[in-house]
This record gives structure tokens, sequence and C-alpha cells, in this order.
């Protein structure tokens, strides 16, 4: 069983404070004090950093879901049936699927803490850039999900990169790839005017390069991606199990992409 199978299961064996632990806790149905920073035992069964990052990610990335999907006034069909299709990818059991629902609900509340759970998020992600990254990357797709980024979207999500230590530019780079590689999945599953050209265009930007981009750049921006996505990699650095299938899908996007720019150059 997984660990955050186990949150449930009745083998768990702490929940941490802090603004996290309090909304996690009451996603779970559980109490926790909000303005404690200290682990609290709820028996003498331990886990490691692994778990705290896991529990963190978890309840950070459903919670924030639902504030930049109220970011713009309301929560749209498309929003929603992204947040369950993340949860259905996952197959989270009910219990599980349910905390993540009251988590997505907790961040819509005008009371949310979300400079607090910002904060102890990175915190216990102890800085690594990369399970950040796919975090945003999570929360740019549910602002995408309508199909339009809504300047309010837009604004809430550089304050997260700010918090997060994102830099604006990788922010803006990651932007027009997540709009790049919407469009490339939607055009191709409708029958829309979508020539090749445009395609082309997209699959570049999917890979966070320019179209003049020669061969090595291209490969080496195709390598980078990869290595940054690899779902073992990113588990390994505390990305929960269940969201491997997230990073799979990630890679498969990538791939395809830089699949379409090789065989074009070989044309």
């Amino acid at each position: 069983m997984s660990f955050l199978g186990k949150i449930l299961g009745g083998t768990l064996g702490f929940m941490f404070g802090g603004p996290i632990g309090a909304i996690l806790g009451t996603a779970l149905g559980h109490k926790v004090d909000s303005n404690s920073n200290e682990t609290i035992s709820l028996e003498s069964w331990g886990t490691g950093e692994q778990e705290r990052v896991q529990m963190a990610f978890f309840a950070a990335t459903f919670s924030i879901m639902g504030h930049v999907a109220k970011a713009d006034g309301h929560v749209s069909q498309p929003e929603i049936d992204l947040a369950i299709q993340v949860m259905r990818k996952m197959a989270l059991s009910d219990e599980l699927r349910k905390a993540a629902m009251n988590l997505f609900d907790q961040g819509k509340q005008a009371n949310f803490p979300l400079d607090e759970v910002l904060s102890q998020f990175r915190k216990e992600c102890h800085r690594r850039s990369h399970l950040m990254q796919m975090f945003l990357e999570i929360q740019l797709q549910i602002a995408f999900a309508d199909g339009v980024l809504d300047e309010r979207e837009n604004n809430l999500l550089i304050i997260i990169c700010q918090k997060l230590k994102i830099s604006r530019f990788d922010y803006e780079r990651l932007k027009l790839s997540i709009q790049a590689q919407h469009r490339f999945e939607e055009y191709a599953q409708q029958s829309v005017e979508y020539s090749q050209k445009n395609k082309l265009k997209d699959a570049y930007a999917v890979l966070g390069i320019e179209t003049n981009a020669n061969d090595a750049e291209i490969k080496k921006a195709y390598r980078r991606l990869m290595s940054q996505h690899h779902p073992d990699k990113l588990v390994a650095k505390g990305l929960p199990v269940e969201m491997m299938t997230l990073a799979k899908e990630k890679t498969q996007k990538i791939r395809k992409a830089y699949e379409l720019i090789r065989d074009n150059r070989l044309t």
C-alpha cells in the first residue's frame, strides 16, 4: 500500500502541524492546531521525510488548485472536471478522493491561508525545484482548463511563484509551454483547422525552445525535460506515488512534441 493509501487505513504514524496540517486534518476529519509547527504523534509508528513531503504535496496541490480555480470569481465546470480527472488518474480510494475534494473546497474559501500554506509547502519540499515545478504545472493546467488564462488567475500564479521562489522567467516559459500543450492536445482531438506549421510551432513551445534552435539545442532541451519529469526521480524527491501517472503523461507529451520536431527536420 502506498503512503497516501495509509492515511485512512489506520496505519498512519503521524500528522504534522502548521497550516498544511490544519487543512489536511480538516479534510480527513481530524482536528489539528494550525499554529503548531511540531509533529503530532498519533502513534509511535514512525515515518520519515519522504512521507512528510508526499503529504504536503497532496494537501497543497488540491487546496491551491481550488484557490486558483476560484481566482476569477467562480469555479467553472471544466475546472471541476479537470480536478476530478486528476483524482481519477491517481486511482484514489473513495476516502482519499473525498479528502482531495474537501481540500479543493477549502481552497475556494475567502479565508484560505495561501501564503502560510505555500511557505510551509516550500519548507517541506526542501527547495526541490523539480518537485515545485511539477506542482506549478498542475496549477497552470487548472487555470487553462476552461481554455482561457484569466488575468486574476495569472496574477495569482505569479504570487504563487514568488512565494515558491520560482523566477518570473521560468513561470512565463512554463506558461507558454502549458498553453502550447493545451492547443497541441485540443486541436488533435477536434476537427478544426490546425496547420502543420502551427502544430510544429507549438511543439517547439512545449519543449521551451525557439523554432530556430539547432539540433543540439533541441536534443538538450528534450533530455532536460525528460529528466525533470522522470516519474521515478520525482517520486524519489517526494511526489506521491499516486501522481506518477501525471508525470508519465507529461513525459509522453514531451516525447510526442520532440518526435514531431525531429521528424519534420528529417523531411
